[in-house]
């Protein structure tokens, strides 16, 4: 299993990204993807998931401001970013929870991590 994220970059404050995490590998089923990151000499913080029922969670600091949203046919997930802060400045991460294909049959509850991208707010 495989997550590849995308879309980062460096924006102004105020400025719009939208990321995007594409899963791949022998995957069953998705149940909650997310997006999390981790800004410089802080910890790794929630800030946003997706249930396979559509249901929605964000950090409070993002709320009216990022919007989350999948395509289940593909096992992609994205990440729109408007307004964005230069406290915003992290590496995000994309994450999802489910059932995979392992050589001993299908397995539950297990967590990917994709590897990150860079997102800088900055004049």
């Amino acid at each position: 299993v495989q997550l590849v994220e995308s879309g980062g970059g460096l924006v102004q404050p105020g400025g719009s990204l939208r990321l995007s995490c594409a899963a791949t590998g022998s995957i069953f089923r998705i149940n909650v993807m997310g997006w999390y990151r981790q800004a410089p000499g802080k910890e790794r913080e929630l800030v946003a998931t997706i249930t396979s029922g559509g249901r929605t969670d964000y950090a409070d600091s993002v709320k009216g401001r990022f919007t989350i949203s999948r395509d289940n046919g593909k096992n992609t997930w994205y990440l729109q970013m408007n307004s964005l802060k230069p406290e915003d400045t992290a590496v995000y991460s994309c994450n999802f929870v489910g059932t995979v294909g392992t050589d001993f049959g299908l397995r539950g509850g297990m967590s990917y991590w994709g590897k990150g991208t860079l997102v800088t707010v900055s004049s």
